[in-house]
């Protein structure tokens, strides 16, 4: 249990730190031309952000550690992989197609959500024991 929780602090600490890259130095310039269909800074609701990235990291690394029997990093980080390609897709791809935003930042979103998926599947890896041998 102690690892699964050290996994999770783990993953939304650098999920956290991809976010800012991604939203704060990538797109950062993006959203202020596209500040109209953004709440204004004041507004949004960074608390409620946090709590959103903890309980996905949780999400994430609890469907893991109950649902794959065959634990390693190779398939943690393949975990990751289509974790990433499925938050991915919804999370970019499908605001895109309700939200009037410009295509660059859907796919930011999308491949965003791939790589930070994909790290979370190599930290969860590490640090949640091995299968032994079947």
């Amino acid at each position: 249990m102690k690892k699964t929780v050290l996994a999770v602090l783990a993953v939304f600490v650098a999920w956290s730190a991809l976010d800012f890259v991604i939203h704060g130095l990538i797109l950062g310039k993006t959203y202020q031309e596209t500040a109209a269909i953004w709440r204004p800074m004041a507004e949004m609701k960074m608390g409620l952000i946090h709590v959103v990235t903890l309980i996905s990291a949780a999400v994430f690394v609890g469907l893991y550690a109950r649902f794959v029997s065959d634990k390693s990093v190779k398939t943690a980080v393949g975990f990751g992989f289509l974790f990433g390609i499925g938050a991915g897709i919804s999370m970019g791809y499908g605001t895109y197609a309700v939200l009037p935003m410009p295509y660059h930042i859907a796919l930011v979103w999308f491949l965003g959500t791939l790589v930070e998926s994909v790290v979370g599947g190599w930290i969860m890896g590490m640090i949640l024991p091995k299968s032994g041998p079947a």
